[in-house]
């Protein structure tokens, strides 16, 4: 009889960090998907927590559970896949120890994925960016500090992980000034900073030094600022850049939609979409065609190239003859 407690055990305690190496969100993801799992299996049926059993967790004790998270949590597709993803990996990490329950493992791990609509990425126009950075009050510590990360981010795209995680010692600003992170998967990176972005830095971080901790963007005791924290930052920064640009009011902006904007700003100045893949720390350039997909000036660009000499550039207009015409019908 194996009890799920001691694979979580192992799992948790061997695997996850030692043999894997995973970064801390993929973990605390892995958690919370089995602290779910356990309340829903609790709830469902009159076993405790430590006294539920490998052959407990079926396939329709897996499917139950997911249907429980669309239906009753309002998960959407991808969360619920991100939680199967959480499940399968347990079960394949522990089905060679237990021969068993091979059928049973088996079974789970053919569990298909909802399927997810991809929606268009959101990203900042030239002038709602301007608008952004201009609305922190640099009159502030606070304010200084703010539009310094969203300049940074901007520029360089990281997410917002890798902004939480960079210290003072992360910025290098020699001839090439660039910016070390962990990225994700713990895999270390680099990425180039602007000429103007450095200098904007090395006076940020004189005053920045003088406080306590090492954090590159602190929070009041000097710890780095939380995902929340930054993203409530970014929140009260739109809402001012609002009322000179309104059309920024209209979109719904993240930290992730400051990144997807350095994406489309190196796309429109003409980056291969490989070296931006690179950039943004994509392990498969398939992710960054997203950015083609979205932008409209490079498919315009494209259908120009195919327009035959004697038709004139530009979208196509019907005379306005043509529409008094269809109004007579």
């Amino acid at each position: 009889m194996a009890y799920l407690a001691t694979a979580l055990q192992s799992f948790f305690t061997d695997y996850v960090h030692t043999q894997r190496n995973l970064s801390d969100n993929t973990i605390a993801s892995y958690r919370d998907t089995w602290r779910l799992l356990i309340k829903h299996v609790c709830a469902t049926t009159v076993t405790s927590a430590d006294q539920i059993r490998l052959e407990d967790i079926d396939r329709d004790m897996i499917t139950a559970f997911l249907d429980h998270l669309s239906n009753e949590r309002a998960n959407t597709a991808a969360t619920r896949n991100a939680r199967l993803i959480a499940i399968r990996v347990l079960f394949a990490h522990i089905l060679p120890d237990h021969p068993e329950h091979a059928e049973t493992i088996r079974r789970i791990l053919t569990i298909p994925p909802a399927k997810t609509a991809k929606p268009m990425i959101s990203y900042l126009s030239e002038d709602e960016t301007d608008a952004l950075l201009a609305a922190p009050d640099t009159t502030t510590w606070t304010g200084r500090r703010d539009q310094m990360m969203l300049a940074l981010t901007v520029n360089t795209g990281l997410r917002i992980s890798e902004l939480i995680g960079l210290a003072t010692t992360s910025i290098h600003t020699g001839t090439s000034p660039y910016i070390e992170c962990e990225g994700k998967g713990r895999k270390h990176r680099a990425t180039p900073i602007s000429a103007m972005t450095r200098d904007q830095m090395l006076d940020y971080l004189t005053e920045r030094n003088s406080r306590p901790g090492t954090a590159l963007f602190p929070g009041p005791r000097g710890n780095a600022l939380s995902r929340d924290a930054i993203e409530r930052r970014l929140a009260t920064h739109v809402r001012t850049a609002t009322e000179p640009c309104p059309s920024i009011g209209a979109k719904h902006v993240t930290m992730h939609t400051l990144r997807h904007t350095t994406a489309m700003n190196l796309l429109h100045a003409g980056v291969d979409i490989t070296v931006i893949a690179l950039w943004l720390g994509h392990e498969q350039t398939s992710t960054t065609d997203i950015y083609l997909h979205a932008d409209m000036e490079t498919k315009n660009a494209a259908l120009e190239k195919t327009r035959p000499p004697e038709v004139a550039p530009g979208t196509y207009a019907p005379d306005p003859g043509i529409l008094i015409w269809l109004e007579a019908l």
